[in-house]
C-alpha cells in the first residue's frame, strides 16, 4: 500500500532493544520441549503454540500498515495470532491441539514477518522517512517492546505450571542471595504521592498511567519487607484457609468451590511443604516471599488485623520522602540494575527478602521493585483524564470492570523498562499464578 512519508526522528537504540526482547521470547520458547508446544498449562489461557505466532503478529498488526506501509502476505493468520480461538459463551478455551497449524508453518510465519518487519524498519532508520500516522513511530515501537516484555513474564507464570519433565532446564543458575532479617514495621508520615504520568512528558507509558495527579495520604505504618513463606505457613498452621470470618463473601465461595487450601506454588508431600520453583522442588524456602492470590493475600492481612496497602499508600512509601520531593524510584535516580533488585529476567525463582539493602525507600521499605509483584487494595480503574490508545482501546478500558485489583513493583521476570514509578499492573483477585506477593499496612 502506498503510505505518504514524513521524517521522524526515532532513536536507533529501539531496534537494538526490540532485537534483544526477541532473543528474550525465543529463549523462553526453546525451554519447551517440542512435544508440549501445543500443551496448555494454565487452564484459562491458550496453548503454547499461539504465544509463538502471537507476538510476531502483534508486531505485523501494530506496524506494517501503520507506519511501515507493508501489505499482509498471510491474513489469516494474522487474524488467528491476534485473538486466537475464542472460548464460546465466555466459558474455558475447548480447543484441539489439532485446530491449530503445525509448529512448522507456525514458525515459517514468524520467520517471515520478523523479515518483512525488520527490512521495512532498518530502511526507515537508516533514511528517517517514516509512514504517515497519527501516531509516532516511537510511541508505537514501545508498544511492541513493552508487549514482548510482558508476554515474556505472563509465559513465565504459564511455562511455571508446565510439568518439569515437560521443559528444558538452562545451563547457568545465578548464585544464591543470602539475607536474614526480621520482619518490622515502618512510619511513612502524612503526605503526598503522585501517581501516574505527565501527558506531555516525554516519557513513554500505557494509556491507564496517563494523568499524572496527586493523592494526600495520612500517616501510616507498612511492612518493611515482603510478606514470607514461613509468616504464611503460620497463618495456614493456624487454620486461617479454614476461618471464614477472615474472607469475603466473594472470596470464600472461591475457596469453597475451589477446595483452595494452600499457596498455588506450595506442595505437601508427607508432612513437608515444597515450593514448585520453575525447574525443580525444593523444601520450602521460609525466607522468600509468598506468591498467593489477592483473595489469600487479603484474609491474611485480616488474620494479622491489617490490610493491604491502596496503591496511594504503596507510592507512598515507595517513593515519598520526609520534604516534598518525592524519589523516582525508591532508591533515588539510579537506573534499575541487579544491586537494588530481583528483576530484569536475572532469576527465575524468588531470593530472600531484604536480600538487597540499597533497595531501601526513604521511609526504610526494602524489595519494593522485583522478587513478586504487591497487591493492593485499589481496584483497577482509569485515573482522571484517562484516554485509551486509539490502535490499542482494549489494553486497559476492558479490564475497568471492578474485578481486578491494582498490583504494583515487578517480579523476578519484569523487565527493567517497566520499573518506573507510574507502571501499573493488574489481576482477578483469584488467579492463583502469577508471581505476586504482598506487605500489609496499618494506622
Amino acid at each position: 500500500m502506498a503510505v505518504a512519508q514524513r521524517e521522524v526522528e526515532v532513536p536507533p537504540e529501539l531496534l537494538d532493544r526490540l532485537a534483544d526482547a526477541r532473543t528474550n521470547s525465543d529463549e523462553l520458547f526453546a525451554l519447551v520441549k517440542p512435544e508440549a508446544l501445543y500443551d496448555r498449562p494454565i487452564p484459562e489461557r491458550h496453548r503454547i503454540v499461539f504465544y509463538i505466532g502471537h507476538l510476531e503478529a502483534f508486531d505485523w498488526n501494530l506496524l506494517s500498515g501503520r507506519t511501515l506501509g507493508l501489505s499482509a502476505f498471510q491474513p489469516d493468520l494474522d487474524r488467528l495470532f491476534a485473538f486466537g480461538i475464542d472460548p464460546v459463551g465466555g466459558g474455558l478455551p475447548t480447543d484441539r491441539a489439532e485446530d491449530w497449524p503445525n509448529i512448522t508453518a507456525v514458525r515459517e510465519y514468524v520467520a517471515r514477518t520478523r523479515q518483512a518487519l525488520d527490512e521495512a524498519l532498518e530502511s526507515r532508520f537508516s533514511t528517517g522517512q517514516w509512514g504517515q500516522t497519527d501516531f509516532s513511530p516511537n510511541l508505537l515501537l514501545e508498544v511492541a517492546l513493552e508487549h514482548r516484555l510482558m508476554h515474556a513474564e505472563t509465559l513465565a507464570y504459564m511455562l511455571h505450571q508446565l510439568p518439569l519433565d515437560r521443559k528444558v532446564p538452562p545451563g547457568m543458575k545465578p548464585e544464591p542471595v543470602i539475607a536474614s532479617v526480621t520482619p518490622e514495621m515502618v512510619r511513612v508520615p502524612e503526605g503526598f504521592a503522585t501517581l501516574g504520568l505527565q501527558r506531555d512528558g516525554g516519557t513513554f507509558g500505557w494509556d491507564n498511567e496517563f494523568e499524572e495527579h496527586r493523592v494526600h495520604e495520612p500517616a501510616f505504618w507498612i511492612d518493611r519487607y515482603k510478606v514470607t513463606n514461613g509468616q504464611f505457613l503460620e497463618f495456614l498452621a493456624a487454620g486461617g484457609y479454614e476461618k471464614q470470618e477472615l474472607w469475603s463473601e466473594r472470596d470464600w465461595n472461591w475457596r469453597s468451590a475451589r477446595n483452595v487450601e494452600q499457596p498455588g506454588f506450595w506442595v505437601r508431600r508427607g508432612g513437608d511443604w515444597f515450593l514448585r520453583g520453575m525447574f525443580d522442588e525444593a523444601p520450602l524456602p521460609l525466607d522468600w516471599p509468598v506468591y498467593v492470590s489477592h483473595a489469600e493475600a487479603s484474609a491474611y492481612a485480616r488474620w494479622v488485623g491489617k490490610s493491604l496497602p491502596t496503591e496511594s499508600q504503596w507510592h507512598r512509601a515507595a517513593f515519598g520522602s520526609p520534604g516534598r520531593e518525592e524519589r523516582m524510584l525508591p532508591w533515588g535516580t539510579k537506573s534499575p540494575d541487579s544491586r537494588y533488585g530481583n528483576f530484569n529476567f536475572q532469576r527465575w525463582d524468588p531470593t530472600p527478602v531484604g536480600a538487597f539493602p540499597e533497595s531501601e525507600s526513604a521511609f526504610g521499605a526494602m524489595d519494593l521493585f522485583g522478587n513478586g509483584w504487591e497487591w493492593t487494595s485499589t481496584l483497577f480503574s482509569p485515573f482522571p483524564g484517562f484516554a485509551p490508545f486509539p490502535f490499542y482501546l482494549g489494553y486497559s478500558a476492558d479490564f475497568f470492570d471492578q474485578k481486578h485489583f491494582v498490583m504494583k513493583g515487578g517480579s523476578a521476570r519484569t523487565a527493567a523498562c517497566m520499573m518506573r514509578r507510574s507502571f501499573r499492573n493488574w489481576f482477578q483477585p483469584h488467579y492463583p499464578y502469577v508471581y505476586a506477593g504482598f506487605r500489609c499496612v496499618s494506622h
